[in-house]
């Protein structure tokens, strides 16, 4: 396969040549990954695994109707060309509309700086696994679960349009997950910890103290009332306000959402006021060292920076270029795939709200009885609505934090709670954690951010009304 990626450029080249008479649109991938796998459980190793990807996709269209082929024998690289033309030709009824981009012809490769996972022999990998599970087991006795999960992966593509394009991207991508559960009696409590990096494999060692700290809190939890369900203005710090603006509000920027719901796109309507004038919400992949990002998305458009809302108020969205050229709007470069078996659709890169004016300390003042909300356990939106479980939490007392509580979630209207955000912090923190799910494709690597926020009227530890 490294011949492949490396001399494939020319035969791609006549492929394209000879086949893109018949159909509008015309793109072949080829692609080599490289990953490890290792998931510990307590005393057992679930995984341990090294892997190796080749293969590739075609996609065809005609007439606005796409077919889609996966291989990974070279040999049989003609057949599938001629069952995604078939495919598209069969479906297609419309008109093919793409939003224009230049035909580029490149090789580029996202820079390490430090050290590639590639370059780990497994040993020193499932090590490093080993280490950070007995922190988690021996923070306390009433530690009765945990888990470590490492993976890596290195990925080197190459897409050839017919338009011309011609590129060469590669990336290596790494994440560490962590979970201790603890038990008192019939109370279990679980803390958890993420981290990520495409920076290089130094970014994973020296985690003691996170690994700890997850371990830590769920042992704390065991011991701390609950929350008492209600409305309250709720301050939430940057990690959270990340996950909020993925989850939340990320995914119903993505275009295709709005063309294929006539009541999303109603909703999403530029120049629509969402919230205070000092919101600002971004996403893109070309801020570079970070999860999300890259230098050409799977289509060939290049990478961008999308604002979503500028002052309050609805202005971009989030395009590939089949979105972008129905709504008669420009290609955003974020039709991205998890690899050549899937095709290409709408995904968030990186997605962040821009810091504020206000001193993280003044967003306590005033609240004469709040939640003050760090960290992520869980969460989970349908449509419009969210609820997540904060890691940890603490009641907001006359301006001031006081005692620390247990079970908090928080609960409402993105579109409301966006227009409740009252103030925004002067703080911000880039969450390199996330792994994105869609359309089947689980675990894009994502990148999140913000500030800490204070957000009036959210519902916590109860249900939306």
């Amino acid at each position: 396969m490294q011949y492949l990626l490396t001399d494939a450029k020319n035969l791609l080249s006549d492929l394209i040549a000879r086949y893109s008479p018949r159909v509008d649109y015309l793109m072949i991938r080829l692609e080599n990954s490289e990953g490890t796998d290792i998931v510990l459980r307590g005393d057992r190793v679930e995984t341990l695994s090294e892997d190796i990807s080749i293969g590739g996709h075609i996609r065809a269209c005609y007439k606005g109707g796409w077919g889609l082929s996966s291989f990974n024998k070279l040999a049989s690289i003609t057949d599938r060309i001629e069952e995604a033309i078939a495919a598209a030709r069969m479906v297609g009824n419309e008109i093919t509309l793409l939003a224009p981009i230049e035909p580029v012809q490149i090789v580029c490769q996202l820079p390490l700086t430090s050290t590639s996972p590639r370059q780990i022999e497994l040993y020193h990998k499932k090590e490093l696994c080993d280490h950070y599970m007995e922190l988690l087991k021996s923070t306390d006795s009433s530690i009765t679960t945990a888990s470590v999960r490492y993976a890596d992966n290195s990925q080197k593509v190459i897409i050839a349009s017919s338009e011309g394009t011609l590129i060469e991207q590669s990336w290596v991508d790494m994440e560490m997950r962590f979970a201790a559960t603890a038990r008192k009696g019939d109370k279990v409590q679980t803390g958890r910890e993420t981290t990520g990096s495409r920076r290089g494999f130094e970014d994973l060692v020296n985690l003691d103290s996170q690994v700890q700290r997850a371990a830590q809190r769920g042992v704390a939890a065991l011991s701390l009332p609950s929350v008492k369900g209600d409305t309250y203005t709720v301050v939430i710090d940057p990690i959270l306000t990340g996950l909020f603006v993925h989850e939340a509000f990320g995914h119903l920027s993505e275009a295709d959402m709005a063309y294929e719901n006539r009541d999303v796109l109603e909703v999403m309507t530029i120049g629509r006021r969402f919230g205070h004038p000092e919101l600002q919400i971004f996403d893109g992949a070309a801020p570079q060292g970070h999860r999300g990002s890259y230098f050409y998305d799977d289509e060939g458009t290049p990478a961008s920076t999308t604002q979503l809302i500028q002052d309050g108020i609805l202005v971009g969205r989030l395009h590939s270029r089949e979105t972008a050229g129905k709504l008669g709007e420009a290609a955003t470069g974020n039709a991205r795939c998890l690899s050549y078996h899937y095709t290409p659709i709408v995904r968030m890169t990186n997605t962040w709200i821009a810091r504020g004016k206000t001193p993280v300390a003044d967003l306590f003042t005033d609240i004469k009885q709040g939640v003050y909300a760090r960290n992520w356990l869980r969460g989970m939106t349908n449509g419009e609505m969210f609820t997540f479980s904060a890691g940890e939490a603490w009641i907001i007392r006359n301006g001031k934090i006081a005692e620390p509580i247990k079970d908090v979630t928080l609960s409402g209207n993105v579109f409301q709670t966006l227009a409740d955000i009252e103030a925004i912090g002067d703080d911000f923190y880039w969450d390199e954690s996330g792994g994105c799910g869609k359309g089947g494709q689980n675990g894009l690597p994502v990148g999140c951010g913000g500030p800490s926020l204070r957000i009036k009227n959210v519902v916590v530890g109860g249900e939306v009304g």
